[in-house]
């Protein structure tokens, strides 16, 4: 969860949030010799400014208020080393196995020379970097000027997918051979999607000339952010440095009156990858764009493509964004997609993005119940957790809040009739603290809600501000990979509480906080607090698991707190006064023995079980042939095999089975396919996990009932 320096839920959390004093290293040393500033200059070299120096000794400073508490010797220094190199060069395709060595010079050095505000050392390694950057676009449009004929793909050459750990390669010759192998990789995968070698050429030369381009935009302020980004990094994924027109950027993202698609994006390598779509933003209700997708390239109306890998992240928005009704088309790589080279392209038409399609939303379900009786189960759909800060100010009563609308959706279920409750919170990234604890008390008698320990180790708790319950039926919150902070908290909170079965995905398993502060040059974001659940368990790293799982097509070595480097642990602190109000322990060996019966033989859960499989295999290939015969025929089977898989549930459900790959529209769960009628009530009935979600709840009413006609009889 991101509180801004002037958010009121600051109040909430009182000196939690506050830059705290702590010791400051000085660190008084001479600048020590290095192999790194004794190698040769780099022309057009990036040098850094004064400003940068006096950032960094702040940056520097104000890191000892961190969550961590950790000091910044010469353990962190390595750290720093090892998070830059691996930050610049992700796949190890720029900087030769000398350079590392003579980097290596640097291990213990870099604290101390942060300390001081000295640079050179960053500044020295991005240049090298960068004239790397420009040798292997040069050699690569060398290359394709020969001509696509002249490569050779009959070899049982190979080519290393992830080089994320393989050995540095020995000198500049060592370099030309990956740029070779990527380059034929890149060639043979257009082939492979049908792209005839003159538009594959054209589309590489575009590409190459317009990364060339960035490098040679590149200024002081890209190298100064990534060098100080090596060292946040070092804390935890979420303490980052912004730089003042990232800061400007960042501010505008936490208004509402952004006009874009709707999307929170992120840096990763050369990327700009997709970390969740916001909720009734233009993105989601496209429904093409998905979280792990990778943006390669943004066209605006009726311009060409632009690529953007290499870009600075808000340059990218910068693109992404523009006027309401405008339209704007992203060439992406999607999260499923084996190789790097297929993409696909999504036009979006940009909007703002309301509260009001942000707003909790309901509905009725029917199962199967008890005694052949149908149960009317309540579905509440909550897309995030929102609140008008400004309308609260002013002391309007009529001010828009999740709390405040899931309580009227309450009291409306429950006049019409229902014998159970669902919380749907999939894909709920979070939102506002305050919210989130006020949501619990709906559903508890009094009780704490959560507990947020700061980096001095001072523990507060957000208690149940409402005595009494507005619902006190059986419950069921619905959560997959995307339903992160605020609503793990109330996830969390339910769980321990006894109060409502938690099912379907580990949650994200983002348990921190982060405050941002104000420097000379730019902002430090920086995480100070951490969220504990009342039993004192965290949600950080690990998350809410499920009581019942759910299989999902998710990657979770990809996706989730835990996938980021230096992630903070998950741990424990001593529970809260809390009144447990059910056990369903001893309900649970039968109500997942019954679900795993169920979608055994659900078409839906068949194919995500199978399809799972089959995209486990292929992120598993550590490499790729280069010999093209060989990769048409692997291509082949694995499309039949894909195939197979799609027309397995498509026969099972009553469709037609389809000829080929490219006839497939993407499977959406839980929302409407193209081409259907606008009916709620039939389009809920295509979401298998809302429909097995109710058919579990209904189980554990009818058990339930038994448990209470037996007890009564005795």
């Amino acid at each position: 969860m991101m509180l801004a320096k002037s958010s009121p839920l600051r109040v909430l959390l009182f000196a939690l949030l506050l830059a705290g004093g702590g010791l400051y290293l000085s660190g008084m040393l001479s600048s020590p010799a290095s192999a790194v500033s004794e190698l040769e200059p780099v022309e057009g070299g990036l040098e850094p400014e004064a400003e940068h120096r006096k950032a960094a000794r702040a940056v520097v400073k104000q890191l000892q208020n961190h969550y961590r508490q950790l000091r910044i010797d010469d353990d962190i220094s390595g750290q720093v080393l090892d998070r830059y190199l691996k930050d610049l060069d992700p796949n190890r395709i720029h900087f030769t196995r000398e350079d590392v060595d003579d980097f290596d010079g640097l291990r213990d050095e870099l604290a101390d020379r942060l300390r001081q505000g000295d640079l050179e050392a960053g500044f020295r390694i991005f240049n090298i970097q960068r004239r790397r950057a420009a040798d292997r676009l040069e050699y690569k449009l060398g290359r394709l000027e020969e001509g696509l004929d002249n490569m050779d793909f009959s070899t049982d050459a190979q080519v290393t997918l992830d080089r994320s750990e393989a050995p540095w390669a020995e000198d500049e010759g060592g370099l030309r051979e990956l740029w070779d192998q990527r380059l034929k990789n890149a060639v043979l995968a257009m082939r492979l999607d049908g792209v005839e070698d003159e538009e594959i050429a054209e589309r590489l030369e575009r590409r190459f000339h317009g990364q060339g381009k960035r490098i040679s935009q590149s200024n002081a302020e890209d190298a100064f952010q990534a060098y100080m980004n090596a060292l946040t990094r070092t804390f935890d994924p979420h303490t980052a440095y912004f730089t003042p027109r990232r800061s400007e950027n960042f501010n505008i993202s936490m208004s509402r009156s952004l006009e874009g698609i709707g999307a929170v994006l992120k840096s990763e390598d050369e990327y700009v990858q997709v970390v969740r779509l916001v909720p009734g933003g233009p993105a989601a209700q496209q429904g093409q764009l998905q979280p792990a997708d990778r943006i390669v390239g943004v066209a605006q109306e009726d311009e060409e493509m632009v690529n953007v890998i290499g870009w600075r992240l808000d340059e990218v928005v910068d693109r992404i964004r523009g006027p309401k009704g405008s339209e704007v088309t992203l060439e992406v790589i999607p999260s499923a997609s084996a190789s790097e080279h297929s993409t696909r392209e999504i036009t979006i038409t940009r909007n703002e993005v309301e509260l009001e399609d942000q707003r909790a939303s309901r509905e009725i379900i029917e199962v199967p119940g008890k005694d052949g009786e149908t149960q009317r189960l309540g579905v509440i759909t909550v897309p995030g957790f929102y609140m008008d800060f400004e309308a609260y100010r002013r002391g309007d009563p009529d001010y828009t809040s999740t709390t405040r609308d899931v309580a009227r959706l309450l009291s409306e279920l429950q006049e019409e009739g229902i014998d159970g409750l669902m919380v749907d919170l999939r894909n709920n990234g979070g939102g506002s603290l305050h919210e989130a604890t006020q949501l619990v008390s709906l559903f508890i008698s009094d009780g704490p809600a959560v507990q947020v320990r700061d980096y001095r180790g001072r523990v507060q708790v957000e208690e149940d501000s409402f005595p009494g319950m507005l619902y006190d039926g059986p419950m069921a919150v619905l959560v997959n990979r995307f339903s992160a902070s605020a609503s793990e908290i109330f996830a969390g909170a339910m769980q321990d509480y006894g109060r409502a079965l938690v099912v379907g995905d580990d949650t994200y398993g983002k348990g921190t906080v982060q405050t941002m502060l104000p420097l000379n040059h730019g902002q430090l974001k920086i995480t100070q607090a951490k969220f504990y659940r009342v039993s004192g368990a965290s949600n950080q790293h690990m998350g809410v698991v499920p009581d019942i799982r759910f299989p999902y097509l998710v990657d979770k070595e990809q996706i989730g707190e835990s996938a980021l480097p230096n992630a903070l642990p998950w741990d424990q602190i001593d529970a809260v006064n809390y009144q447990r109000m059910f056990d369903p322990a001893p309900l649970l060996p039968s109500l997942r023995q019954r679900h795993e019966d169920r979608i055994s033989e659900h078409p839906e859960f068949v194919y995500v079980r199978e399809q799972l499989s089959l995209l486990e295999e292929r992120r598993d290939r550590k490499t790729a042939s280069l010999n093209e015969e060989q990769r048409r025929k692997q291509e082949r089977d694995w499309e039949q095999r894909r195939l197979e898989v799609e027309n397995d549930r498509r026969r099972a459900l009553g469709k037609e089975p389809v000829e080929s790959v490219s006839e497939l529209e993407p499977v959406r769960f839980g929302g409407p396919e193209p081409g259907l009628e606008e009916d709620e009530e039939q389009e809920r009935e295509k979401d298998p996990y809302i429909m097995e979600t109710g058919a579990i709840l209904g189980d554990m009413i009818t058990m339930l009932h038994k448990q209470k006609m037996a007890a009564s009889k005795e």
